[in-house]
């Protein structure tokens, strides 16, 4: 058949399993020699299944899947050997068909599908949905029943149990760090931390969250963010927290929890805000707030002296006859009138 290459491979099973053959087809790696009586896919080493297609079979952690593991006798590192260097075999994944490194950790009811890629030493928890196009970087951790969307890109950080990215969210580059050298030059300050996202997060599409420079960036528990939100680094977000649409969170900003922030709203850096804060739509937060309560405005005071400062300032654009008047009475085009 055109386009297939028989290749020999001598699998390193545990002791009482025979030697098979692989091939390679335009398919991918493909098992055609089998065990004593194991099925074609997804054979059973050690009592438990293995989920690649191809690849030499090892020892694996209980629940979990790889492709490339020799015995521990041998004294090779097993499969799913958790965090370190090196970089193992892209092999296609049989729940889905993506590609997963095979120094993975990926659980056997994880679903990979087409397009999407786990990179080496990633962690893959159970029933986790990755879609196309996502890229696991390596030494992420995804918890449980998590969902990716399309487009996902997850490095240096971890993700935890049932939360819900969806499609073109960001998590984990670089901040927006830099300073002037003593040359005058524009230089990047270093961005080595980490993203920190807990238990039943929910961020909306094309929203991008940067790592920790000076700590790790956190997003508490519960907390649900819109489309388009940028975290930056160092930023701590509490416990169920709303952060809506276009809002802007700069470097080093704490919030507590129970935080709800406005559509197109702005936090400027290293400003704290207290739990159980509200900020309006389109404010701008310059300074700590400390009481609990509603704000509005730029920059951002309790709601209730915004409206009274944005109906003065109307009041003061209206002529001197008319400012006094009730704005149910006061009609612009009277006021014009008697301008003219």
């Amino acid at each position: 058949m055109a386009g297939v290459v028989v290749r020999p491979l001598w699998c390193r099973l545990d002791p009482g399993f025979r030697r098979g053959v692989i091939r390679t087809t335009t398919t991918g790696w493909r098992q055609i020699a089998l065990f004593h009586s194991l099925s074609l896919y997804g054979s059973s080493v050690g009592g438990r299944r293995t989920n690649f297609v191809g690849g030499r079979k090892g020892r694996y952690s209980p629940g979990y899947r790889c492709s490339t593991a020799s015995a521990e006798a041998e004294g090779e590192k097993t499969c799913g050997g958790g965090g370190g260097g090196g970089v193992g075999q892209q092999l296609k994944w049989e729940r889905g068909g993506g590609f997963v490194d095979s120094l993975a950790n990926v659980h056997s009811s994880a679903i990979v599908e087409v397009g999407a890629v786990v990179h080496a030493h990633a962690h893959v928890g159970p029933n986790t949905h990755i879609l196309s196009g996502c890229i696991v970087g390596p030494n992420v951790n995804v918890g449980s029943s998590t969902t990716l969307g399309y487009n996902v890109v997850l490095q240096n950080c971890s993700v935890g149990n049932s939360c819900i990215l969806h499609s073109g969210v960001c998590v984990g580059q670089d901040g927006f760090g830099f300073m002037v050298n003593d040359a005058g030059a524009v230089v990047k300050k270093p961005q080595l931390l980490q993203v920190q996202i807990g238990n039943h997060v929910e961020i909306g599409a094309n929203s991008c969250i940067d790592r920790g420079s000076w700590r790790d960036t956190v997003i508490g528990d519960h907390t649900k963010i819109d489309n388009l939100v940028q975290i930056g680094h160092n930023v701590v977000v509490g416990r169920c927290c709303m952060l809506c649409g276009q809002v802007g969170l700069a470097g080093s900003v704490t919030l507590g929890d129970y935080v709800v922030l406005g559509g197109k709203a702005g936090v400027s850096d290293h400003v704290s805000v207290a739990s159980k804060v509200r900020v309006a739509a389109k404010s701008g937060v310059v300074s700590n707030i400390e009481v609990p309560g509603d704000y509005a405005g730029f920059p951002a005071v309790r709601a209730q002296e915004w409206r009274r400062s944005i109906v003065a300032l109307r009041r003061f654009g209206r002529p001197s006859s008319q400012r006094n008047t009730p704005d149910l009475e006061y009609r612009e085009e009277d006021a014009d009138n008697k301008i003219q």
